[in-house]
């Protein structure tokens, strides 16, 4: 792959969709078997991947399958799990322990490791030293949103790359300005995201909405810029997308990407139990047999909304799934089964912050 190309994949089987991906990017053909490879999830919480916190131990197994496959063995899982949590422990109630077990492939709490201080700009960063002397790191966040810097994803997994001493001193700074200047010193190879049922308002899970697909990229902003748009966020809503614009970490213009789209005859109806804020939500839709897909990121849009303080200006539900194909019909549709109806917004499915758009456009 390039570095102006996303792949995504869909479906329920994250430890195939993983390996078919990868296969499709042709990451093997980038790979020297005597590589040192790193793979860093995002583990900032002791708490299992439903919740929507934390990177699928499917994926990290699916992806180490690959790489064994490709002749590939020097492999490790790297992660520094937030100040108030343990890595080991996470290591443990996310199901990492067990893959160590499975694949003899060791797990490295960043939390013990020595650091080195590099300088960019006017700030010196402490970075772990694993971080940086890997030969090709792939970094595995997953795609939620975050009560400070409204949405985390690639840039912002590579804090867990850092001692506990200088997450806290990110949070000093602000978060935003560190954030970008730290993936300007440390960059991945790849960025895989989990993209199958991030958090809907935080970082540390409760509230899971179903996305049910995966990513790749290797331009980090490229990446995270197009995942933004897919809960409902532009560019310029997140500080340091816009920082790592200035500072040409990567390209931010995903529209003007060649986007490969896998498995899309494979979107399901949704299956997982949705969380109290995304149960309100729900409200404020007519669902028939909508792809999860779809309803992610119609979920996305309307939370978007509230915080936008608009939604209490939607006085009808809106329709959304198979269930309204080729019926002409009044009101609102999302996706393009429901393109039938009087106001529609197509897509297959829509981006989250095309919702935004659309429903605002609608609602003035």
């Amino acid at each position: 792959m390039n570095k102006n190309e996303l792949h995504v994949i869909y479906g329920k089987n994250p430890l195939e969709m993983i390996q078919i991906l990868m296969d499709k990017i042709q990451l093997a053909a980038e790979l020297d078997p005597n590589m040192q490879i790193a793979l860093k999830p995002n583990l900032v919480v002791a708490k299992p991947a439903r919740e929507g916190a934390t990177t699928s131990p499917l994926i990290v197994e699916g992806l180490i399958r690959y790489l064994r496959d490709n002749g590939c063995r020097n492999i490790s899982v790297i992660e520094g799990s937030w100040v108030g949590d343990s890595t080991v422990r996470a290591f443990k109630v996310c199901g990492y322990e067990e893959l160590s077990r499975k694949y003899q492939v060791p797990l490295y709490d960043l939390k013990d490791d020595s650091y080195k201080t590099l300088s960019f700009g006017d700030l010196n960063l402490k970075i772990c030293e694993r971080a940086l002397n890997t030969d090709y790191l792939i970094n595995i966040p997953v795609l939620k949103a975050h009560c400070q810097t409204q949405f985390t994803c690639a840039l912002k997994n590579l804090k867990g790359c850092i001692p506990d001493s200088e997450k806290r001193r990110f949070h000093a700074l602000g978060l935003h300005k560190p954030i970008a200047y730290l993936a300007k010193l440390l960059r991945p190879d790849l960025n895989i995201i989990d993209a199958l049922n991030g958090d809907l308002t935080f970082e540390e899970g409760g509230n899971p909405v179903e996305m049910d697909r995966i990513i790749a990229g290797q331009d980090i902003l490229l990446t995270d810029c197009y995942c933004a748009s897919l809960i409902g966020y532009s560019k310029t809503d997140i500080d340091y997308l816009d920082i790592a614009e200035k500072l040409k970490i990567g390209n931010p213009h995903f529209e003007q990407a060649n986007i490969f789209e896998y498995g899309t005859n494979h979107k399901s109806l949704g299956t997982y139990k949705p969380g109290t804020k995304a149960k309100k939500l729900m409200q404020y839709i007519d669902e028939s047999e909508a792809c999860s897909a779809c309803t992610g990121s119609l979920i996305h849009a309307l939370c978007r909304l509230e915080e936008e303080r608009r939604l209490s200006k939607l006085t009808q539900r809106i329709k959304i799934g198979q269930g309204f194909k080729q019926k002409k019909l009044d009101g609102l549709g999302i996706g393009s089964c429901a393109s039938g109806c009087s106001l529609s917004l197509t897509g297959c499915p829509p981006k989250a912050l095309d919702i935004l758009t659309f429903l605002k456009e609608k609602l003035n």
